[in-house]
């Protein structure tokens, strides 16, 4: 019998109250072969979690130790378990009760889709069922689902993807699923640039601060940057910069959070004036500092600001 397109009914809505998020946290990405496992593991990698596919569940212990060791940068981990690990997929339940014998947070996503959806995706797809060596794709699947009937019961959120796309799904995960500290979750690149040299293939968001009074013609501030403190004062001083960065960190305010719920992972702001070395400079400074203020992972970037001064 089909299940409901989309969360399950019992799944908490904001999955890690069970076990709550922590540092070191953890996500047990599992469930049916062609539900959609890999469309997973790759939206956790971009949401910046260190990423493993197919882990031996014996190796879950040790991966959560090495990690745990000091000067460690692995904060959050995603990683696949699932019955490709053949009998090693039987070990699963037991690290499951050690982890939180020791108290280390984890939380199980648990993908699925009815036997038809999962019986087409096989055949478009012309790949083998890992439970169907011998008998037909029908008979792996119902066998898979038998062997992961323990570990549904333990999910804090189920995920039926026979309605969804590949799109959907990402958008569900980091809608749902991924909910806290969800600023932490896009990279932000803020850049300052010179128009005269051209606009940032990759920007997002271009902001034009040639409005601004230039320090250009100060012949005192000309060969200075935006990274000078008489460069900073001067720009910063105008009472049109301080009228103009309230309304634009405002603009930001509204424009990021909903990029997040997007499901974007990296974000490129960028910020231009004429040559690239005055007012964009101040300006991508101040604007990296407000982004990190609000929780953002934030790289800030001068592209043109040795350009002129280099010729």
């Amino acid at each position: 019998m089909a299940e409901p397109t989309g969360i399950d009914e019992n799944a908490p809505d904001a999955v890690g109250e069970k076990r709550g998020t922590a540092e070191g946290d953890l996500v047990l990405i599992t469930g049916m072969s062609g539900a959609g496992r890999s469309e997973a593991i790759h939206t956790f990698e971009d949401l910046g979690y260190f990423c493993i596919d197919n882990l031996p569940p014996a190796l879950i212990g040790q991966l959560v130790s090495l990690t745990a060791l000091p000067g460690s940068r692995i904060r959050r981990m995603a990683v696949v378990c699932d019955v490709r690990g053949g009998a090693f997929f039987e070990e699963l339940s037991a690290e499951l009760d050690d982890l939180e014998l020791v108290g280390h947070p984890f939380r199980i996503l648990f993908l699925t889709a009815d036997d038809r959806t999962l019986v087409r995706r096989f055949k478009e797809t012309r790949r083998r069922h890992p439970l169907s060596e011998v008998g037909s794709v029908a008979e792996g699947i119902a066998a898979e689902r038998g062997l992961l009937e323990a570990v549904r019961e333990r999910a804090d959120l189920i995920i039926d993807t026979s309605g969804l796309r590949p799109q959907e799904l990402s958008a569900l995960i980091c809608e749902k699923f991924v909910a806290v500290d969800r600023q932490e979750q896009m990279a932000v690149t803020v850049v300052s640039f010179g128009f005269k040299h051209g606009l940032p293939v990759d920007a997002d968001i271009v902001m034009d601060v040639r409005f601004l009074p230039n320090p250009y013609y100060d012949d005192r501030l000309r060969p200075k940057t935006g990274l000078d403190r008489p460069v900073r004062s001067f720009v910063l001083g105008k009472p049109e910069t301080t009228a103009f960065l309230e309304r634009w960190f405002s603009l930001l305010e509204l424009l990021l959070p909903n990029y997040v719920s997007e499901g974007k992972s990296q974000l490129s702001v960028a910020l231009g004036c004429t040559g690239g070395q005055h007012r964009s400079v101040v300006l991508a400074e101040k604007t990296g500092e407000h982004l990190l203020s609000l929780g953002y992972q934030v790289s800030v970037s001068h592209r043109d600001i040795a350009k002129d001064r280099n010729r």
